[in-house]
């Protein structure tokens, strides 16, 4: 018995007296906040991690960015903006001056619009001849390998040299389109080698995408497992594990909402960023080709927080009747 608190006859502690704290209480209260405090944590990092996984993803796995970007070959303004590039590229070296000696020179502005009109009507065809080929494919992804190549060596090396998607490919297949067809005017000699580049990063933003870079590294490698070890530690430590997985599923799932409309709002800006000059749905084309794997792996989140918390909600029973429900559904698909 506590000296300070006596125990009368009974079992009755005086009026006025508290009684013996019992041996494990005092630990209780520092343990479970240590356990929310881990399980807040867990929460937080879960979906950063999962958003730092795919960017790596992107950003260092040729593979995995080839893949994302694969079906774009067959988007149709993506197509049409692949067309106006190369066409422009090609009509910049479309010289008209020898055909025009013979016209007077107060016509000779309304004949070059004419003719100009007429050759690039011609060029476009037979670029989208190319582009909406059976080969354009294979073009197109060795086009973005080589892209993402020299981006990796841009974010990885030091120094601040513009990223560039090089259509070469594509060019020097519609040369020899024009070749075949005839087009006269010595269009094809004209054409260089290199006739049409498309900017994916400028010079002056490297350094702040290579800080990116090494920052989406890092959480790719570090958060997951973070995240892992701080709800595993937290449910350990907490004294009411149920309530405690109901606050971290809807946790979780609100955390990925969130995630969600930050994505959409960033998607938002950098499109409305874009030079005027850039095709609005082509953009919109990459960006959802870009972003998609993401969105589904944070609908996935969402809906695994929200399956969390209703089944501990629920109880067991809710547990075993999702169990019964699921086993009821193999046996009748077998």
């Amino acid at each position: 018995m506590s000296a300070s608190a006596p125990v009368r006859p009974g079992g009755r502690v005086p009026a006025g007296e508290s009684a013996p704290p019992t041996g494990h209480r005092p630990h209780r209260r520092p343990r479970g906040l240590v356990g929310g405090v881990l399980l807040l944590v867990g929460v937080v990092l879960l979906p950063l991690g999962l958003a730092a996984v795919r960017a790596r993803t992107e950003l260092t796995e040729t593979d995995g960015y080839v893949a994302a970007v694969a079906p774009l070959a067959g988007n149709a303004a993506v197509q049409e903006a692949v067309v106006d590039e190369v066409t422009d590229g090609v009509m910049a070296h479309v010289r008209l001056d020898g055909l025009l000696k013979a016209v007077p020179r107060a016509e000779r502005p309304a004949v070059r619009r004419h003719f100009t009109r007429g050759i690039r009507q011609y060029v476009t065809r037979q670029v989208r001849q190319v582009v909406t080929g059976h080969g354009f494919p294979a073009m197109w992804n060795g086009v973005h390998r080589t892209a993402h190549r020299t981006l990796d060596g841009s974010l990885t090396a030091p120094g601040r040299s513009a990223v560039t998607l090089d259509l070469t490919p594509v060019v020097e297949r519609v040369r020899g389109q024009l070749s075949h067809n005839g087009i006269g005017l010595d269009v094809v000699r004209r054409v260089p080698t290199a006739g049409a580049r498309i900017v994916l990063l400028k010079a002056p933003d490297v350094p702040r995408v290579r800080a990116l870079y090494d920052l989406v590294h890092t959480g790719a490698r570090l958060l997951p497992p973070a995240a892992a070890l701080c709800l595993a530690g937290g449910l350990l430590l907490v004294r009411r594990r149920r309530r405690a997985l109901i606050g971290a599923g809807a946790g979780c799932a609100a955390a990925a909402g969130l995630l969600a409309m930050a994505l959409a709002l960033l998607r938002r800006r950098t499109l409305d960023a874009l030079p005027a000059m850039v095709s609005r749905p082509a953009a919109d084309a990459y960006a959802d080709a870009l972003t998609d794997p993401l969105l589904t792996g944070v609908w996935l989140l969402i809906g695994a927080g929200t399956l969390t918390a209703a089944l501990a909600a629920g109880g067991p029973q809710a547990a075993r009747a999702l169990r019964a429900r699921l086993a009821a559904r193999g046996a009748g698909g077998s």
